[in-house]
């Protein structure tokens, strides 16, 4: 795993009132942008502001696959898993970060979990065995997901942070860095991530053809 541009980095794009936007790209080995990256922030001094759940948080189950293959939820986020399959779907997670089991059911969604523990839980399905997410539950409430484009931005207070960049597919430990928020002049961060090559992208298998006219079989 490396850095692009060295192992600790500074940066901050000075906004009023003493806010900042810490922002750049992510690419891997081969020079491609990196999706579904998860990068947070979190403050060298003191603790980070406590960040209110949202209402409802969803992760669909649609087509024999988990949508969004990463969610990014804060800390005590109540997560719904409704199924639109016509099938029954049973979801799990033996993860630290969280467990539990959702037995088989459709048509109905059962009521929503919720995640009180900061970490990342591996989400499977009993019964499709291809079928994997993730929940990536973040105790700051600065917090971004890396677009299509390999691009990301958080929007947090001046100041210096410890950043720390976590992917599914790394083959390493997760990325970390110090910056600070606040330098107007600093260039966007641009970090490479050394990915596995073959990892569970939790899509059915190839050999599994099926469209609108799916007929709901397993």
């Amino acid at each position: 795993m490396t850095l692009a541009n060295g192992a600790w980095l500074l940066l901050a794009i000075c906004l009023p009132a003493a806010a900042a936007t810490v922002g750049g790209d992510l690419s891997d080995q081969n020079g491609a942008p990196v999706v579904n990256a998860v990068i947070s922030l979190r403050p060298l001094s003191g603790s980070p502001p406590i960040a209110k759940p949202p209402a409802a948080v969803e992760l669909d189950q649609r087509n024999r696959e988990f949508i969004p293959h990463v969610l990014v939820a804060p800390l005590g986020a109540a997560v719904n898993f409704p199924n639109h399959d016509h099938i029954l779907h049973h979801v799990y997670s033996f993860s630290p970060a969280k467990r539990f089991e959702l037995k088989l059911y459709k048509d109905v969604t059962p009521p929503p979990v919720v995640f009180d523990q900061a970490g990342v839980a591996v989400l499977g399905c009993n019964i499709h065995d291809w079928m994997v997410a993730y929940v990536y539950v973040s105790d700051t409430p600065y917090y971004a997901q890396s677009d299509a484009s390999g691009h990301w931005s958080i929007a947090a207070p001046a100041g210096a942070y410890r950043l720390n960049i976590w992917h599914p597919y790394l083959a390493g430990a997760p990325l970390a860095a110090d910056v600070v928020a606040g330098d107007a002049q600093a260039a966007p961060l641009r970090f490479s991530l050394d990915l596995k090559t073959r990892a569970a992208t939790g899509k059915p298998p190839d050999s599994l053809q099926f469209g609108e006219g799916y007929n709901g079989e397993p």
